[in-house]
């Protein structure tokens, strides 16, 4: 009996630490490897590992992927506890490792669910039901993760295929839906290895891998996003300020100095960007700089757009704001004193009416701002890092305008909120816009799949997308995800772009995550209400 006892154990660590790898290969799926093959192919492993588990064995083997999978999928995180919040190396892989296993409860809570409503009767339909519950769970906690404690919806599976096969059904589906296709793919092949010596066991299978084959062919001979035939010159400023510099007092006019400099012979463009923060003061100690900044732009038939700290009373906000022309490319003067008159005029009306200017939203926790401040700010350094008590703008705001072009913009993390991108994209909208400072992550692959995550961004909204930040990655992405041009990381330059501009909408940008979710709804309930059935059918009198 203790052998078999031994024996069982051995058994379960090893269907464990098979889990464990089996996440962690998942991080090779996303910037900067893309072997986007991989996570359908891991995810339908650790199906086949789970299968027949108790959910409370289902929990733990799906705790233990989800735990590989964000170990080293967001290993770049400790690197700003690391390096700018004054904490151990070993205090930082800590954090760094409990919000990996925090992260790790949505699989989980997948895995688990997925085994108390697993229909267990030995029919062919039964086994087929299991197919469509598996994704539904998965992108349901997916978009869980994405909502909760203000969200992180990092490493969504559809990522993976940003730069994939299947990239091009995001304009209709989005990252969400990518997820439930990959998801079905890895149930689909799980299905097939299960039974390997019945051949009728794969036409599930080939059905789901033929339909999506089909679904990825026809829908860009479907897209009704097409060129207008016009294109707009932008010069995207990387300053490449270091990190430990950027809040220090006596580095502020060097900074804004510095990015005139590289603005001075670009002025050709009609549209130029500063990253997130460029100026890194609030607006009424670098006023003189600003109106120069204006008047300089508009002279040029040109507008700026600049991170920069605004504020209104005791009130301040990680913002942008347009310098120089805003409504044409050729006017009289520049918009910007104009709308900061009309705002004081009218202070007590909308934050950002009148202002051409965009304030975020959606805050980094600890980075923007504190939970607890009085709590833990005492604590380290780390809850007290420069500018970390920011107010959360709107979440809806007007497009920017800049010589006549509307801009949508989202700065840092907003990025990775979809449905937030979507409801402040119009029919107007020119551009996407997504302004960052990525410094803090360092030579990490953080950076790398912020930008892989905007990409995902320009398909679902068809429209392209520029990149601004410090030091990278400072890219300009066609309508479809592709980079057409980049600045190197670490590296201060000017890139400089005509941008193809488009017409038309996506699917997505039409009717966004809410079908997905109500699909994926659906399913479960429909799943628990037969196991409930089951239940009933079962149980003696």
């Amino acid at each position: 009996m203790q052998t078999l006892s031994t024996l069982g154990s051995n058994k379960s660590l090893l269907r464990l630490v098979s889990a464990f790898a089996a996440g962690a290969s998942t991080a090779l799926s996303f910037a900067p490897y893309g072997i986007w093959i991989i996570y359908p192919l891991a995810l339908g492993l650790s199906l086949l590992l789970a299968k027949n588990l108790s959910p409370k064995q289902a929990f733990n083997h799906w705790l233990s992927f989800g735990f590989g999978s964000f170990v080293f999928g967001i290993s770049w995180v400790h690197v700003s506890i690391d390096t700018f919040g004054g904490m151990p190396l070993i205090v930082s892989m800590s954090l760094m490792a409990l919000l990996a296993l925090y992260l790790a409860l949505y699989p989980a809570l997948a895995g688990y669910l997925m085994a108390r409503l697993t229909n267990h009767k030995n029919t062919r339909i039964g086994k087929l039901s299991n197919l469509a519950l598996f994704p539904a769970l998965w992108v349901l906690t997916e978009w869980l993760r994405g909502w909760v404690m203000t969200g992180f919806p990092w490493l969504w599976a559809g990522y993976s295929q940003t730069q994939g096969p299947l990239s091009a059904l995001a304009s209709v589906i989005g990252a969400l839906g990518l997820s439930f296709v990959i998801a079905l793919v890895a149930a689909s092949l799980a299905y097939a290895c299960a039974r390997p010596k019945s051949l009728s066991h794969l036409s599930p299978s080939i059905m789901i891998l033929a339909v999506l084959a089909v679904c990825t062919w026809l829908t860009p001979k479907l897209e009704q996003v097409t060129p207008s035939g016009e294109t707009v010159k932008v010069a995207l400023v990387q300053g490449n300020i270091a990190q430990s510099m950027k809040w220090q007092p006596d580095a502020l006019w060097p900074t804004m100095l510095k990015y005139m400099d590289l603005t001075r012979n670009n002025f050709d463009a009609d549209i130029i960007i500063w990253p997130e923060a460029a100026i890194p003061a609030p607006e009424s100690m670098v006023g003189d700089f600003l109106a120069n900044a204006n008047k300089v732009a508009n002279l040029n038939d040109s507008a700026i757009i600049t991170g920069i700290i605004s504020h209104r009373q005791d009130e301040f906000y990680n913002s942008l704001i347009v310098l120089g022309n805003s409504n044409a490319k050729q006017q009289d003067s520049g918009d910007y004193l104009v709308a900061r008159h009309f705002a004081d005029a009218n202070a007590e009306t909308d934050a950002t009416k009148g202002r051409n200017e965009f304030r975020k939203h959606h805050l980094l926790p600890i980075g923007e701002f504190v939970p607890f401040g009085d709590l833990l700010r005492p604590i380290a350094p780390l809850f007290n890092l420069p500018m970390s008590s920011f107010t959360r703008g709107n979440y809806l705001q007007p497009n920017l305008n800049a010589v006549g072009y509307q801009i949508s913009p989202a700065i840092c993390y907003e990025i990775v909120f979809p449905e937030q991108v979507r409801a402040n994209v119009n029919d107007d909208t020119d551009m996407l816009l997504t302004v960052s400072n990525d410094a803090w992550f360092g030579s990490s692959n953080g950076p790398l799949q912020h930008m892989e995550i905007a990409q995902m961004r320009a398909i679902e909204m068809g429209r392209p997308l520029l990149r601004g930040t410090n030091n990278g990655v400072t890219a300009v992405v066609d309508h479809h995800g592709v980079i057409q041009a980049k600045l190197p990381q670490f590296e201060t330059g000017v890139l400089r772009a005509e941008v193809v501009l488009v017409t038309g909408q996506t699917w997505f940008q039409r009717i966004g995550q809410a079908p997905l979710l109500w699909l994926c709804g659906l399913l479960v309930f429909a799943a628990a209400l037969i196991r409930r059935q089951q239940s009933i059918v079962t149980t003696p009198l």
